[in-house]
Protein backbone atom coordinates (compact mmCIF):
# COMPACT_ATOMS: atom_id res chain seq x y z
CA UNK A 1 0.00 0.00 0.00
CA UNK A 2 0.84 3.40 -1.05
CA UNK A 3 0.52 6.73 1.74
CA UNK A 4 -0.53 9.66 -0.11
CA UNK A 5 -0.32 13.05 1.92
CA UNK A 6 -2.28 16.18 0.23
CA UNK A 7 -2.12 19.83 1.36
CA UNK A 8 -5.65 20.68 0.58
CA UNK A 9 -7.77 24.52 0.57
CA UNK A 10 -11.68 24.91 1.47
CA UNK A 11 -14.39 27.20 1.39
CA UNK A 12 -16.45 26.34 4.37
CA UNK A 13 -19.23 28.45 4.03
CA UNK A 14 -21.31 25.30 2.63
CA UNK A 15 -20.15 22.59 4.50
CA UNK A 16 -21.38 21.31 7.81
CA UNK A 17 -17.58 21.05 8.81
CA UNK A 18 -14.83 18.89 7.71
CA UNK A 19 -16.27 15.33 9.78
CA UNK A 20 -18.30 12.95 7.81
CA UNK A 21 -21.74 13.19 8.57
CA UNK A 22 -25.35 11.01 7.75
CA UNK A 23 -27.14 14.24 6.56
CA UNK A 24 -24.54 17.10 5.94
CA UNK A 25 -22.61 17.76 3.33
CA UNK A 26 -18.41 17.56 4.69
CA UNK A 27 -15.41 18.02 3.11
CA UNK A 28 -14.57 14.48 4.73
CA UNK A 29 -17.89 13.28 2.15
CA UNK A 30 -17.19 14.69 -0.92
CA UNK A 31 -12.71 13.72 -0.71
CA UNK A 32 -13.95 10.59 -0.09
CA UNK A 33 -16.63 10.37 -3.24
CA UNK A 34 -13.89 11.21 -5.31
CA UNK A 35 -11.54 8.77 -4.11
CA UNK A 36 -14.17 6.07 -3.92
CA UNK A 37 -14.63 6.53 -7.94
CA UNK A 38 -10.95 6.37 -8.54
CA UNK A 39 -11.02 2.90 -6.60
CA UNK A 40 -13.55 1.67 -8.92
CA UNK A 41 -16.13 1.39 -5.52
CA UNK A 42 -13.35 0.31 -3.02
CA UNK A 43 -13.87 2.84 -0.22
CA UNK A 44 -10.55 4.81 1.27
CA UNK A 45 -10.81 6.76 4.06
CA UNK A 46 -8.75 9.90 4.61
CA UNK A 47 -7.00 11.45 7.65
CA UNK A 48 -6.72 14.75 8.06
CA UNK A 49 -4.06 17.25 10.71
CA UNK A 50 -7.38 17.77 12.47
CA UNK A 51 -11.14 18.73 12.28
CA UNK A 52 -12.76 22.01 11.32
CA UNK A 53 -16.14 23.15 12.00
CA UNK A 54 -19.23 23.72 10.14
CA UNK A 55 -18.06 27.30 8.13
CA UNK A 56 -14.49 27.19 8.51
CA UNK A 57 -12.00 27.36 5.77
CA UNK A 58 -8.73 26.16 5.19
CA UNK A 59 -6.04 27.47 3.22
CA UNK A 60 -3.08 24.83 4.19
CA UNK A 61 -5.25 21.41 5.49
CA UNK A 62 -3.09 18.09 5.34
CA UNK A 63 -4.76 14.76 4.64
CA UNK A 64 -3.42 11.72 4.10
CA UNK A 65 -4.75 8.15 2.60
CA UNK A 66 -3.52 5.12 1.88
CA UNK A 67 -4.02 3.45 -1.71
CA UNK A 68 -3.48 0.44 -4.14
CA UNK A 69 -3.00 3.06 -6.65
CA UNK A 70 0.25 4.57 -7.63
CA UNK A 71 -0.11 7.40 -9.89
CA UNK A 72 2.82 10.16 -10.63
CA UNK A 73 1.75 13.19 -7.81
CA UNK A 74 0.86 14.93 -10.99
CA UNK A 75 -1.72 12.64 -12.04
CA UNK A 76 -3.38 12.38 -8.46
CA UNK A 77 -3.42 15.79 -8.21
CA UNK A 78 -5.59 16.46 -11.44
CA UNK A 79 -7.49 13.55 -10.96
CA UNK A 80 -8.69 14.35 -7.74
CA UNK A 81 -9.30 18.14 -8.70
CA UNK A 82 -11.75 17.01 -11.62
CA UNK A 83 -13.82 15.05 -9.42
CA UNK A 84 -14.07 17.19 -6.82
CA UNK A 85 -16.36 20.01 -6.58
CA UNK A 86 -14.79 24.05 -6.94
CA UNK A 87 -15.00 24.60 -2.76
CA UNK A 88 -12.11 22.16 -2.63
CA UNK A 89 -8.74 21.99 -4.36
CA UNK A 90 -5.94 19.59 -3.86
CA UNK A 91 -2.85 22.42 -4.07
CA UNK A 92 0.00 19.55 -3.38
CA UNK A 93 0.68 16.05 -3.29
CA UNK A 94 3.55 14.00 -1.88
CA UNK A 95 3.59 10.11 -1.17
CA UNK A 96 4.61 9.79 2.22
CA UNK A 97 7.08 7.45 4.90
CA UNK A 98 4.51 4.77 5.50
CA UNK A 99 4.81 5.25 9.69
CA UNK A 100 3.69 9.32 8.28
CA UNK A 101 0.38 10.36 9.94
CA UNK A 102 -0.81 13.85 9.08
CA UNK A 103 -2.21 14.56 12.68
CA UNK A 104 -0.06 12.71 14.78
CA UNK A 105 3.12 13.60 13.37
CA UNK A 106 1.82 17.61 13.10
CA UNK A 107 4.71 19.51 14.92
CA UNK A 108 2.97 23.14 14.16
CA UNK A 109 -0.45 24.08 13.49
CA UNK A 110 -1.43 27.97 12.10
CA UNK A 111 -4.40 29.52 12.16
CA UNK A 112 -5.78 33.02 11.42
CA UNK A 113 -8.69 34.81 12.02
CA UNK A 114 -9.76 37.99 9.88
CA UNK A 115 -12.17 40.58 11.55
CA UNK A 116 -13.32 43.59 9.02
CA UNK A 117 -14.01 46.55 10.97
CA UNK A 118 -15.70 48.41 8.24
CA UNK A 119 -18.54 50.77 9.24
CA UNK A 120 -20.92 49.11 6.85
CA UNK A 121 -20.84 45.39 5.95
CA UNK A 122 -19.74 43.79 2.45
CA UNK A 123 -22.13 41.26 1.76
CA UNK A 124 -19.64 39.23 -0.36
CA UNK A 125 -17.99 38.84 2.27
CA UNK A 126 -19.83 38.02 4.98
CA UNK A 127 -19.02 34.42 4.92
CA UNK A 128 -15.47 35.12 4.77
CA UNK A 129 -15.03 37.55 8.01
CA UNK A 130 -16.08 38.86 11.05
CA UNK A 131 -17.57 41.90 10.55
CA UNK A 132 -17.23 44.01 13.38
CA UNK A 133 -17.26 47.62 13.20
CA UNK A 134 -16.22 48.89 16.81
CA UNK A 135 -13.82 51.40 18.14
CA UNK A 136 -10.90 48.46 19.67
CA UNK A 137 -7.62 49.76 21.44
CA UNK A 138 -4.86 47.95 19.53
CA UNK A 139 -2.16 48.28 22.28
CA UNK A 140 -4.53 46.44 24.50
CA UNK A 141 -5.08 43.18 22.63
CA UNK A 142 -0.89 43.24 21.37
CA UNK A 143 -0.53 43.30 25.21
CA UNK A 144 -2.93 40.23 25.60
CA UNK A 145 -1.52 38.62 22.35
CA UNK A 146 1.83 38.23 24.52
CA UNK A 147 0.08 36.62 27.29
CA UNK A 148 -1.26 34.29 25.48
CA UNK A 149 2.27 33.07 24.08
CA UNK A 150 3.64 30.60 25.65
CA UNK A 151 2.82 26.92 27.62
CA UNK A 152 -0.29 27.26 29.31
CA UNK A 153 -3.28 25.11 30.34
CA UNK A 154 -6.32 26.36 28.44
CA UNK A 155 -9.04 25.03 30.17
CA UNK A 156 -10.91 28.56 29.90
CA UNK A 157 -9.97 28.98 26.44
CA UNK A 158 -11.74 24.98 25.33
CA UNK A 159 -15.45 24.82 24.61
CA UNK A 160 -17.56 23.00 27.48
CA UNK A 161 -18.19 20.34 24.15
CA UNK A 162 -14.74 19.52 24.08
CA UNK A 163 -14.53 15.71 24.50
CA UNK A 164 -10.50 15.64 24.20
CA UNK A 165 -8.97 13.44 26.71
CA UNK A 166 -6.20 14.13 29.22
CA UNK A 167 -3.60 17.63 29.59
CA UNK A 168 -5.43 21.22 28.46
CA UNK A 169 -1.96 22.21 28.66
CA UNK A 170 -1.23 23.70 24.72
CA UNK A 171 1.85 25.67 23.87
CA UNK A 172 1.20 28.94 21.91
CA UNK A 173 4.08 29.71 19.66
CA UNK A 174 3.04 33.06 18.69
CA UNK A 175 -0.01 35.00 18.84
CA UNK A 176 -0.57 38.22 17.35
CA UNK A 177 -2.29 40.39 15.15
CA UNK A 178 -1.93 42.64 12.48
CA UNK A 179 -3.64 45.78 11.32
CA UNK A 180 -4.39 46.50 7.21
CA UNK A 181 -6.58 49.31 6.37
CA UNK A 182 -10.16 48.24 7.91
CA UNK A 183 -9.30 44.47 8.61
CA UNK A 184 -7.55 43.17 11.63
CA UNK A 185 -5.92 39.58 11.16
CA UNK A 186 -5.00 37.49 14.07
CA UNK A 187 -2.66 34.45 13.73
CA UNK A 188 -1.78 31.73 15.98
CA UNK A 189 0.52 29.15 16.07
CA UNK A 190 0.71 26.66 18.35
CA UNK A 191 1.63 22.86 18.70
CA UNK A 192 -2.02 22.28 19.51
CA UNK A 193 -5.78 23.41 19.72
CA UNK A 194 -8.57 22.85 21.91
CA UNK A 195 -12.50 22.37 20.71
CA UNK A 196 -12.83 26.43 19.64
CA UNK A 197 -9.65 27.12 21.40
CA UNK A 198 -9.10 29.95 18.50
CA UNK A 199 -12.66 31.35 18.32
CA UNK A 200 -12.53 31.75 21.84
CA UNK A 201 -9.27 33.23 22.39
CA UNK A 202 -10.58 35.67 19.91
CA UNK A 203 -13.71 37.02 21.58
CA UNK A 204 -11.49 37.62 24.38
CA UNK A 205 -9.29 39.24 22.57
CA UNK A 206 -12.06 41.87 20.90
CA UNK A 207 -13.57 42.16 24.28
CA UNK A 208 -9.83 43.23 25.71
CA UNK A 209 -9.87 45.72 22.33
CA UNK A 210 -13.00 47.16 23.56
CA UNK A 211 -12.46 47.89 27.11
CA UNK A 212 -14.86 45.50 28.39
CA UNK A 213 -11.81 43.61 30.12
CA UNK A 214 -8.42 44.22 31.06
CA UNK A 215 -5.32 42.39 29.12
CA UNK A 216 -4.31 41.02 32.41
CA UNK A 217 -7.57 38.96 32.87
CA UNK A 218 -5.70 36.47 30.83
CA UNK A 219 -3.25 35.40 33.68
CA UNK A 220 -6.41 34.86 35.45
CA UNK A 221 -8.26 32.69 33.11
CA UNK A 222 -5.34 30.59 32.72
CA UNK A 223 -5.46 29.89 36.69
CA UNK A 224 -9.37 29.76 36.58
CA UNK A 225 -9.49 27.03 34.35
CA UNK A 226 -13.39 27.60 33.75
CA UNK A 227 -14.73 28.20 30.23
CA UNK A 228 -17.95 30.90 31.49
CA UNK A 229 -14.85 33.20 32.78
CA UNK A 230 -13.95 33.71 29.19
CA UNK A 231 -15.13 35.37 26.59
CA UNK A 232 -17.72 34.41 23.83
CA UNK A 233 -16.47 32.38 20.60
CA UNK A 234 -16.32 34.63 17.82
CA UNK A 235 -18.22 33.56 14.66
CA UNK A 236 -16.88 30.48 12.65
CA UNK A 237 -16.44 32.37 9.27
CA UNK A 238 -13.53 34.44 10.17
CA UNK A 239 -11.37 31.51 10.72
CA UNK A 240 -9.08 29.64 8.86
CA UNK A 241 -6.96 26.65 9.02
CA UNK A 242 -3.68 28.28 7.22
CA UNK A 243 -1.13 25.50 7.65
CA UNK A 244 0.65 22.84 9.10
CA UNK A 245 4.22 22.02 9.83
CA UNK A 246 5.75 18.49 9.70
CA UNK A 247 9.28 17.41 10.90
CA UNK A 248 11.41 16.54 7.42
CA UNK A 249 12.14 13.13 8.28
CA UNK A 250 8.47 12.36 8.79
CA UNK A 251 7.69 12.32 5.05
Amino acid sequence: MNKVKCTIQYDGANFSGFQIQPRGRTIQGEIERALKKMHKGSYVRIHPSGRTDKGVHAVGQVIHFETPLHLDVHGWKQALNSMLPKDIHVKEITYAKSTFHCRYDAIEKEYRYIVDRSKEPNVFRQNYVFHFPYELHIDAIEEACLLLQGKHDFTSFSSAKDTSKGSKVRTLYEVSCREDAEELTFSFRGDGYLYNMVRIMVGTLLDIGQGRRDAADIKDLFAQKDRTLASATAPAQGLYLWGVTYPKDTI
